[in-house]
């Protein structure tokens, strides 16, 4: 439709997202649920932590059973122990998370870090492959940060694995929650 302006109403930008704008409402409800959620997770990171390694442990175990079973279904016996012993790892290593997590949070942590400095390394790697036209420099800033923060965590280990897991816990949620709301706000900004 055309206005007296001869300009485009926005009234079927995109008419795809008719039902998510009718329910953009709940949208900005859970992205506020995700920030409180964050925001509750920050204010204690070291329950964050713990909680967060208790759900670690708790898909380890599931992961755990589900190769035990899968297991049975293999028909080789070599496949079979390989199958059955890497299940009985994921089972111990859930239980390890129950049984002492502050430890499970450490080793977490220590890999986290060392994950985070070997990403870093390779960003920056790659910026420096990459074509002068492309936008490089924001390649080796993000490799750079990443890199930093990668050293950070190991070299306040093992009291970093008290706090590092909650903190980006509570971070993540508190983005997404962001994110979620200002989808719903711009559903029913384009309604």
């Amino acid at each position: 439709m055309s206005n007296i302006a001869g300009t485009q109403t926005s009234t079927n930008v995109m008419p795809g997202l008719g039902p998510l704008r009718a329910k953009s409402g709940w949208i900005i409800a859970l992205g506020v649920v995700y920030v409180l959620a964050g925001l509750i997770a920050l204010s204690s990171v070291v329950f964050a932590t713990v909680v967060s390694v208790f759900v670690v442990g708790v898909m380890m175990l599931i992961a755990g059973v589900a190769e035990v079973i899968n297991a049975f279904q293999i028909k080789s016996w070599g496949k079979f122990l390989l199958w059955l012993l890497l299940g009985a790892l994921y089972i111990v290593a859930g239980f390890v998370t129950f049984e002492n997590p502050l430890l499970a949070a450490a080793l977490l942590t220590l890999m986290l870090g060392f994950a985070l400095i070997a990403s870093g390394i390779m960003r920056i790697i790659l910026a420096f492959n990459m074509t002068q036209e492309s936008p490089w420099i924001w390649v080796v800033l993000s490799g750079v940060i990443t890199l930093l923060l990668g050293l950070i965590i190991v070299a306040h280990w093992p009291v970093s694995g008290l706090y590092i897991l909650g903190l980006f816990l509570g971070i993540d949620l508190v983005i997404a929650g962001i994110g979620w709301i200002g989808i719903g706000f711009g559903l029913r900004r384009h309604a």
